[in-house]
């Protein structure tokens, strides 16, 4: 493209990469940012022949999708058709994932997320946040409709300023983080139980006295409050959102399945299991044609519950080690 720089939706550049010869469209690391990149370049010894700049504000992003590929995440599910049963919104970085590493994913939401309408008690809640020692958030469901519906009232974050915060699971931390919100507190299992020890053994055996808020799903387990009540915690447990149904039409995925063309389902919650099960039909769910690929224990209890066969659980708990899991399955 000799000296033409291509601007991608940005007044000044911000940032910027470079395609080498033999490496397009892999790209080759950062340059820089703004008005040092073309310099940068020149001192890199790039000839403008056969060389590159792709800038604009979506790069650094794009960057570490190429260097995923790039760093050889492999073709460890080349050939697998693997279902993606998670909220629309929500399965983007799971079909990713699942691509990165050589899958076709079938996105076949079986839920929602929808805020209640009454929401009332949250923002009472808000407002008097320096009541509580600490806020627990469980999902990032619940990161974004507290965060969202704290804008909307006209609060701002640093109403958590005199409370500690405490999460499960690493993409509800990375939620928290991008609007601005450390996690003081992580679990190293993210499931209910384990956050509650850990609250417990860093309060120093007792929570006498200590107030705890927990936003979460209406249909939300009772191991996380009763744990922290057991040990002395007066909590608010307050739903904030409920987990229904998708009207997803699942009939071909049915017919994939007994046909054979798929090779894993994934679970990222009960929920999903549930949704799962009612909307394609027990004789489907439960054949055993596909493995249920379930991304904790809790999940995978509630698959095998439901009578779903070949049930493996990711190990860890996330969404990286749900795909992990499911390479090291296939392998």
């Amino acid at each position: 493209m000799h000296q033409r720089w291509i601007r991608v939706g940005v007044g000044r550049c911000k940032a910027a990469a470079q395609a080498q010869p033999g490496q397009s469209p892999l790209g080759s690391g950062p340059l820089g940012s703004g008005s040092t990149a073309r310099a940068e370049t020149r001192q890199r010894g790039a000839k403008w022949s056969n060389h590159c700049l792709i800038m604009g504000k979506a790069t650094m992003r794009l960057q570490r999708r190429m260097a995923r590929v790039a760093g050889g995440t492999g073709d460890g599910l080349k050939g697998r058709r693997i279902v993606v049963t998670r909220a629309r919104e929500q399965a983007r970085d799971l079909i990713r994932a699942l691509e990165d590493h050589g899958a076709e994913a079938v996105l076949a939401p079986v839920i929602r997320i929808q805020p209640l309408e009454n929401l009332g008690s949250l923002r009472a809640a808000l407002t008097g946040l320096s009541a509580y020692r600490w806020v627990v958030f469980t999902s990032q469901n619940a990161v974004q409709i507290v965060l969202d519906r704290l804008v909307a009232w006209g609060l701002t974050p640093r109403v958590f300023a005199s409370t500690s915060i405490a999460a499960i699971g690493t993409a509800t931390a990375e939620a928290l983080r991008q609007r601005g919100l450390i996690p003081a507190l992580l679990p190293d299992e993210f499931v209910a139980e384990a956050l509650a020890e850990a609250l417990v053994r860093h309060s120093g055996g007792s929570l006498a006295g200590v107030r705890v808020l927990i936003p979460s799903a209406e249909d939300a387990r009772e191991a996380l409050a009763a744990g922290l009540r057991q040990a002395g915690a007066a909590v608010d447990a307050l739903p904030v959102y409920k987990t229904v149904a998708a009207q997803t039409d699942l009939r071909g995925v049915a017919d994939d399945i007994i046909g054979g063309r798929i090779d894993a389902v994934t679970f990222t919650s009960a929920s999903t299991v549930r949704c799962f099960v009612d909307l394609i039909g027990p004789e489907v769910a439960t054949s055993g044609r596909f493995v249920a690929a379930t991304i904790g224990p809790v999940t995978g209890g509630t698959a095998r519950e439901l009578g779903l066969r070949n049930v493996m659980e990711a190990e860890p708990h996330t969404v990286p080690g749900l795909v992990d899991s499911l390479v090291r399955r296939f392998a």
